[in-house]
């Protein structure tokens, strides 16, 4: 009997797909001088953007999108630029910092005339992904960074300004800041984990080619690209495609890193950032302005502070690089203001960072008593519904520049109901597929639940937000 040789038509597309992401790796290995002029046509427009509106006056009502450079910038910013940002994290990996990224770009030049110092054990410190991310958040919503010029240039022209500075001081064209100061490195670390596409490094055909003669490649953001498991803090530049014909760019499974690399790379660091940043902080600094609780502590607090004669908490002001204060918008934040405004977001972040932190610790006894390596195992399944939620907070942005404008996104509250639901399904399903490694059973399903727990606590977080406020 003849036996069929065919190839299956899911087979032959597969296999067409696989060479042409290993062709476009190739490709970007090639042309690294395109890549560099794209770079540079990014950081012109996003020195225009957020320089020059930071000269000009603030916008009247009249203002609009299409003839105000200034309230374009603040779409572009915060209505497309950053919440899209984060969706191509999910999409395609870090291929934003490796390409198109402007601060990048800048880092690596300055670096090209560097000092040329070893770079010093603070800087190499694991909290600086949760503090940088908290910091610039922070301060954001004290100084109204989405609403005003200024701020923007003060957080990120300071943020660029110190990225350049780093790189005239460390390393020898490398992207010393992007690797550890970034103050949204660990966000996209933790993001491109659910990537369907990485450069993958088969680790058997590195051992068994020889080093190629000459120089070899360099990675800018300084990744271990040998021993490079995951794609965290991978930059999607493509300059090690082909390297001794074990790198290339393919696909994989969106669960593949959380589920078989996550756990053996546990990282106290990430678990902060997710339980307490992501899904915590983040929480107060898109609530605090909309919410009740806010309104009815400040009202409380004026009230005792006018019957026991003390006034100056409610009449002073800061400048507007401290606190917000355009009087002629109707837009100044007191003292007292901006010391709840503080409280209010450290209030979440430690209510909810606790609260997640125990539901995951309730995840892990499950499977059968304490590990440390399984708690930030099973954090790492909460990133999809982290991650949703960070997106859904600054895209609120996009719907209200819109909505100044005229423009009405349909269904945008079944939108985000469906990306919570979504997202808290996939983060279930991490759990169950995590929980599987070590466990059958009840045991699994406990766990399982306990995450289930952790995505229903952070959904109400946001339906505070989107629904019930």
């Amino acid at each position: 009997m003849a036996v069929s040789t065919s190839i299956t038509p899911r087979h032959s597309r597969d296999a067409w797909i696989d060479a042409k992401l290993a062709d476009l790796g190739n490709w970007l290995q090639r042309h690294g001088g395109v890549i560099r002029t794209i770079q540079w046509g990014v950081v012109a427009v996003y020195l225009v953007l957020v320089a020059v509106p930071a000269f000009l006056p603030l916008p009247d009502r009249s203002a609009h999108l299409w003839n105000d450079l200034t309230v374009f910038a603040q779409f572009a910013f915060w209505g497309i630029w950053w919440p899209f940002v984060l969706v191509s994290m999910v999409l395609v990996g870090r291929a934003w910092c490796g390409v198109l990224c402007p601060e990048g770009a800048l880092t690596e030049f300055a670096s090209r005339w560097s000092l040329g110092r070893a770079v010093p054990r603070w800087i190499t410190w694991g909290g600086w992904p949760f503090v940088a991310f908290a910091g610039t958040t922070v301060y954001g919503q004290m100084v109204s960074v989405y609403g005003y010029p200024k701020p923007v240039l003060a957080v990120l022209g300071g943020s660029t300004v110190a990225a350049v500075i780093v790189g005239l001081l460390y390393g020898r064209n490398k992207r010393v800041w992007c690797r550890y100061l970034c103050p949204v490195n660990g966000v996209f670390a933790v993001l491109a984990k659910l990537a369907p596409v990485s450069f993958q490094v088969d680790h058997a055909a590195w051992a068994d080619s020889p080093k190629p003669k000459g120089a070899a490649f360099n990675c800018a953001p300084l990744v271990p690209v040998k021993t490079m498991n995951g794609a965290g803090a991978c930059h999607m530049c493509g300059r090690c495609s082909g390297y001794r014909g074990a790198v290339r760019l393919a696909r994989r499974s969106p669960t593949h890193e959380i589920v078989h690399v996550a756990g053996a790379e546990p990282s106290l660091d990430q678990t902060v950032l997710i339980l307490f940043g992501m899904m915590g902080l983040a929480v107060g600094a898109f609530q605090w302005s909309s919410s009740p609780w806010y309104i009815d502590a400040k009202q409380a607090i004026a009230t005792w502070l006018i019957e026991h004669g003390v006034t100056w908490p409610l009449e002073t002001t800061l400048p507007w690089f401290i606190l917000t204060n355009y009087p002629e918008h109707n837009d100044v934040l007191s003292v007292l203001d901006g010391a709840l405004l503080l409280a209010y977001i450290a209030a979440a972040a430690i209510v909810l960072g606790v609260s997640l932190s125990a539901l995951v610790g309730l995840a892990t006894l499950a499977l059968g008593g304490w590990s440390t390596r399984r708690f930030h195992h099973l954090t790492q399944t909460l990133i999809p519904v982290a991650g949703c939620g960070v997106f859904l907070g600054l895209s609120a942005l996009t719907v209200t520049f819109l909505r100044g404008d005229g423009i009405h996104i349909p269904y945008v509250s079944e939108i985000r109901a469906a990306l919570l639901l979504g997202t808290s399904l996939w983060s279930v399903w991490l759990a169950w597929s995590v929980a599987g490694l070590s466990a059958r059973g009840l045991r699994r399903i406990g766990a399982t639940l306990g995450i289930a727990a952790a995505c229903t606590l952070s959904v109400y977080g946001w339906a505070l937000l989107f629904w019930i406020w």
